[in-house]
């Protein structure tokens, strides 16, 4: 099993998880314009499914450290199992609710709403966690906190961008915008869940006996017996839109089903970096640099979708204040545990 030991290190893979997490959602805007977003997320939970394999086989059974993915399974206990599959099932809803409000009121509303709130409670939710397992959840806890409020300064300054942009095009959804807020509420609450899970030999405020890459495993298999019982009832009663039958799943072409399969890969890969650095940096530092991946949205909402071409005066500002919060929260919450 290969973990990150170094502090230094463990922040470049949190970044990178971040990435990851806030650009998976755009192989479903690819994906939208011609396929629904309930045939999406098949694809979505194949990906997640074979990227967290690869990750078990390979960096969860490779080195020296620890146990191997095999080992690992054969000593698996029930209620660590049971942390694991319950933040999957916790994170697939939220998920659901959030790929529908992406398809309702787009990116550039659904992912900085749903996104910040679970960002914003996650944070506070495995910072909690860690202090009761006894553990020290930060060295400098009025540093980690200062970045904190200023990078959700940020998020909600890029909500009321987003805001502002929609409501000059004329796209704003209250359903869009509710989906979003529920998806952050189930969103927030997986992490902690899975941490639960995970031997506090290899993951500081962990208190199960898995290994990270079991843990991701045992997620994963949540994700998919939720998906199998939940997406079937949104495909029969659509949040939007009428219903769509299965048959039209199999009639789709090799891009749009690769879309799902790229996206899940890359949110898997996302948890895959977060977890390798969560020993180093703590699950409440490493969640807190993970998940502040609505910026990043922001980012290939500018640059790649040109979602505020047109945009109204005062924007660019409004987005160079923004990206200062957000430089100024990192740099507080790295330091914050240096």
């Amino acid at each position: 099993m290969i973990l990150i030991q170094n502090y230094s290190l463990a922040i470049f893979f949190t970044i990178l998880a971040m990435i990851c997490w806030g650009s998976w959602a755009n192989t479903q805007k690819i994906a939208a314009k011609t396929w629904r977003f309930e045939l999406f997320y098949w694809d979505l939970i194949v990906g997640i499914a074979i990227m967290s394999l690869v990750t078990a086989f390979t960096v969860g059974s490779l080195g020296v450290q620890g146990r191997t993915f095999l080992e690992d399974l054969a000593t698996a206990d029930f209620s660590s199992i049971g942390f694991a599959m319950l933040g999957g099932i916790l994170w697939n809803i939220g998920n659901i609710l959030l790929v529908a409000a992406i398809s309702v009121a787009g990116l550039a509303i659904a992912f900085p709403i749903g996104g910040g709130i679970a960002w914003i409670l996650g944070i506070i939710i495995n910072y909690i966690l860690i202090l009761l397992s006894g553990q020290e959840a930060s060295e400098k806890p009025v540093t980690l906190w200062i970045g904190v409020v200023i990078i959700i300064t940020a998020i909600v300054l890029s909500g009321k961008i987003y805001d502002k942009v929609a409501k000059e095009k004329k796209q704003a959804s209250l359903k869009g915008v509710v989906l979003s807020v529920l998806a952050g509420l189930f969103i927030a609450f997986f992490y902690g869940f899975v941490v639960k899970s995970l031997d506090a030999s290899f993951v500081a405020g962990g208190t199960g006996k898995l290994t990270p890459y079991t843990g991701i495993v045992f997620f994963t298999l949540g994700v998919i017996i939720s998906t199998l019982i939940i997406n079937p009832i949104i495909m029969h009663k659509p949040i939007i839109g009428d219903p769509v039958s299965m048959k039209l799943y199999w009639k789709g072409t090799i891009r749009e089903h690769s879309s799902g399969v790229l996206g899940g890969m890359i949110w898997m890969l996302g948890m895959t970096f977060s977890f390798m650095a969560a020993g180093a940096a703590n699950p409440a530092i490493s969640y807190a640099l993970s998940n502040a991946a609505p910026v990043v949205a922001i980012l290939w909402g500018i640059f790649v979708w040109k979602e505020f071409k047109g945009a109204p005066k005062g924007t660019n500002s409004l987005l160079l204040i923004l990206f200062i919060c957000y430089l100024m929260g990192l740099v507080l919450i790295t330091y914050s545990n240096a």
